[in-house]
């Protein structure tokens, strides 16, 4: 056993492993409720994937039209995650998150205003209302900044450039500290903690074209499976339908949705507005069909049917790279998206500043003249660790999960808009119960056995003589995954790539650092590979199970969605011989009058909306 007596030991009653919308949510409810809160990053405070939700944050305030409500928010997300939702966090979800969106405005975040001074909201896909609040398309910098500014007063300290390698459990299986590096100088230390809130994102960087940053190598979900946690829902990744296509070095970077929520038109190479050749039955009663229907919308009409570029991600995903297969795409393999047309360049500058800064730097183009180059990126993780859907807990006690990295909001496609409202809804209730566990938790003794073997596996890709490049074998797994686990799946190419990821995982156990330990990015990538080969593996054997197509989710050799795999979820745990257990999790029934909300007809609910605030006057 190493000697631990020098190792730094840092002890708080709840401890936040991410620093993104969710992670600072959540630290924000802990300290509040006088908990000492600790938030462990392994970038820096600020440097989160929230700043690239940029179009807002999905809230029925009504404040543009007055017919939205928490019921119809509700309904279009459990419709958006083709009701594999989890019913109880989409009920939540929807029901809390004007309050979160007003508090956040209240500690100081600058939204953009209505004439009557009123947050502003707009269009996104797969919202019947204009609902998302915004910061032209900064909105999640906006928030980060508030969060940040907020949270800096309560006393929570936060440890920058910190990396989570392991949790460490008590005998009777609850968490009581996870082991961490500072990238920095490579040196370990140990936190204690009643509780553990696990806010770490996704892990689109197990794919070649993402629009993930380099953090998103789904620690989270590693570190929870390692622990004894389920994860869930795994097959269902996001590919934003709008990435950057041209020029090579920036490929995937994310186009806002905000662009065709403004009136961005989708084209092929022959000009044509291909997105009213793809709506799906189940949305044609509330999407233009015509060029003609969808012009009184972008008028203003508030009667209008949205246009087809509107339509939920896994749709317009989908139709993007069904107009390359057929030989209509772009001259660099996507779609065009243009806003010229539809909007003067002072509103672009002002509506969308970051879309014409990144353009203009990144690619040499003025997006107030020219169309831009878009396709499918990978974007999100819909599922993630599974929790209980009050209080955020995972299978094992003392350790939450919110934002990105927990399963069951967003069922089998999420909403754009609803990520930054989750965040603060869900980070919110980890940081609230999570402080509550501590409350009533002391501290314990970690295993030094343990916590010796975490360090020691570390170290060892520093210590030994020769082994594997660990660049090489993350492009190796890069490539593996957006071959055979991308947009569209079969059950050759999964099982292809499952073999694929055995050999990368056995190669893997040989990886080798060259250097010292002192900021060292090839260790810190060989430490990153076990994660991603953890995540990449879920994914591609649920997708294997799940023969069926729904959201995000689509197999060529099972088209359609089949109403037997409404049932099931699919839940995945570390079984005794260190292999990777998959399992059919029957679905509980919906509370009836929740059922009935989401299947209700958008007339019913509209009436039955008015009905109530015509009550609430009376």
């Amino acid at each position: 056993m190493l000697d631990l007596s020098e190792i730094k030991i840092i002890e708080h009653d709840v401890l936040v492993v991410g620093a993104g919308g969710a992670g600072l949510s959540a630290a924000i409810e802990a300290s509040a409720q006088g908990a000492s809160t600790g938030i462990v990053m392994k970038s820096l405070l600020g440097k989160a994937h929230t700043v690239m939700a940029e179009g807002g944050m999905a809230a029925a305030l009504a404040n543009v039209d007055e017919r939205d409500h928490w019921k119809i928010h509700f309904r279009d997300t459990m419709r958006g995650g083709k009701f594999l939702n989890d019913w109880r966090m989409a009920e939540l979800h929807a029901k809390m998150a004007p309050d979160r969106v007003r508090l956040l405005e209240e500690w100081g975040a600058v939204f953009d205003r209505t004439k009557n001074g009123l947050i502003n909201q707009r269009n996104f896909g797969g919202h019947r209302y204009p609902r998302l609040a915004h910061v032209g398309d900064r909105t999640g910098l906006e928030m980060i900044r508030t969060l940040q500014d907020h949270g800096i007063h309560q006393g929570i300290q936060a440890y920058m450039e910190c990396t989570a390698l392991d949790l460490l459990k008590n005998e009777d299986g609850s968490v009581c500290g996870i082991v961490c590096m500072w990238r920095e100088t490579g040196a370990f230390t140990i936190f204690k903690a009643k509780s553990i809130i696990f806010a770490t994102g996704g892990g689109g960087k197990a794919w070649e074209v993402t629009s993930n940053s380099w953090e998103y190598t789904g620690d989270g979900y590693a570190l929870a499976y390692e622990a004894g946690a389920e994860l869930m829902d795994m097959e269902f990744n996001q590919f934003h339908p709008t990435g950057m296509i041209w020029p090579l070095s920036v490929k995937g970077i994310l186009v806002t949705e905000s662009v065709r929520g403004e009136g961005g038109l989708l084209l092929n190479s022959k000009g044509e507005r291909f997105m009213f050749n793809y709506i799906p039955d189940r949305f044609k009663s509330e999407t233009a069909e015509t060029e003609e229907e969808a012009a009184k919308w972008l008028a203003g009409d508030p009667n209008a049917k949205r246009p087809p570029e509107l339509l939920t991600r896994d749709v317009v995903a989908r139709a993007i790279n069904e107009e390359v297969k057929a030989g209509r795409g772009s001259k660099h393999g996507g779609a065009y998206l243009n806003i010229a047309t539809q909007r003067s360049a002072e509103d672009i500058k002002k509506k969308l500043p970051s879309m014409y800064h990144q353009f203009k730097v990144l690619a040499e183009l003025d997006i107030t003249k020219e169309p831009m180059e878009v396709g499918p990126t990978c974007h999100y993780f819909m599922g993630g660790i599974k929790v209980d859907s009050n209080t955020t807990m995972t299978a094992v006690p003392g350790l939450f999960a919110c934002g990105e990295c927990a399963a069951g909001l967003h069922g089998a496609n999420r909403l754009g808009g609803n990520s930054l409202s989750d965040l603060l809804v869900f980070g919110y209730l980890s940081g609230k119960n999570a402080a509550e566990y501590a409350k009533k938790t002391g501290h314990s003794d970690f295993d030094k056995e343990h916590a010796s073997k975490i360090i020691r596996s570390a170290t060892s890709i520093l210590n030994r003589e020769k082994g594997e490049n660990p660049y090489l074998l993350h492009e190796q797994l890069e490539g593996t995954m957006q071959k055979y686990v991308g947009i569209i799946r079969t059950k050759d190419d999964l099982e292809a790539g499952i073999q694929e990821l055995d050999k990368l995982k056995e190669a893997s156990k040989n990886v080798k650092a060259k250097g010292a330990s002192q900021f060292n990015p090839g260790w810190h990538e060989a430490l990153a590979l076990r994660n991603l080969l953890i995540v990449s593996e879920a994914v591609a054997k649920a997708a294997l199970i799940r023969e069926e197509s729904r959201g995000a989710h689509t197999r060529a050799d099972f088209p359609g969605e089949q109403a037997d795999w409404l049932k099931y979820n699919i839940v995945i745990s570390k079984g005794d011989n260190e292999k990777m257990l998959l399992s059919k999790l029957e679905r509980s029934h919906p509370d009836s009058e929740l059922e009935r909300i989401a299947k209700s007809t958008i007339e019913d609910l509209e009436q039955e909306v008015q009905q109530e605030r015509t009550n609430m006057n009376s």
